[in-house]
């Protein structure tokens, strides 16, 4: 049996492009597998990031939190999923400075009952103004 015939990958319309030739979500068989997903939004702005016209930056933990996990959301529901169905997200932060709001916002998401879930620091992401990017793995058996 070849790979096409047990998974599918696809791009999900209404969504930032990738920043490489890598699909949103690949199925394999029941799980769902999203790609590391940020706050960018289809127009390449990010939520999250406001800069003055003096060139000062203000990068807000809370509001990227929250749109990285609304575009999960949307992702999951392109396949017939929803947040429910995650059973391990990991998560990336630039600075675990921002371990407290990011954990803040994942509350409201999530409880005990939810997803496990694996929180590192990396050195950085493909935005210099990006401080978290989330990767998830979500069940949903396929409706025959």
């Amino acid at each position: 049996m070849n790979a096409t015939a047990t998974t599918q990958a696809h791009l999900v319309e209404g969504k930032a492009q990738p920043r490489g030739k890598f699909p949103h979500l690949k199925r394999a068989g029941d799980f769902l597998f999203v790609s590391g997903t940020s706050s960018r939004r289809p127009d390449n702005s990010l939520a999250g990031v406001e800069v003055d016209n003096m060139g000062t930056t203000r990068l807000d933990i809370r509001e990227q939190t929250t749109a990285v996990i609304e575009n999960l959301r949307d992702i999951l529901q392109s396949a017939g999923a929803d947040l429910g169905d995650i059973v391990e997200i990991s998560s990336f932060l630039v600075n675990m400075n921002d371990f407290g709001g990011y954990n803040e916002v994942y509350g409201s998401y999530f409880d005990y009952d939810g997803p496990t879930r694996t929180t590192v620091a990396v050195h950085q992401l493909p935005h210099p103004h990006l401080l978290i990017e989330i990767k998830a793995i979500a069940y949903k058996p396929r409706k025959e």
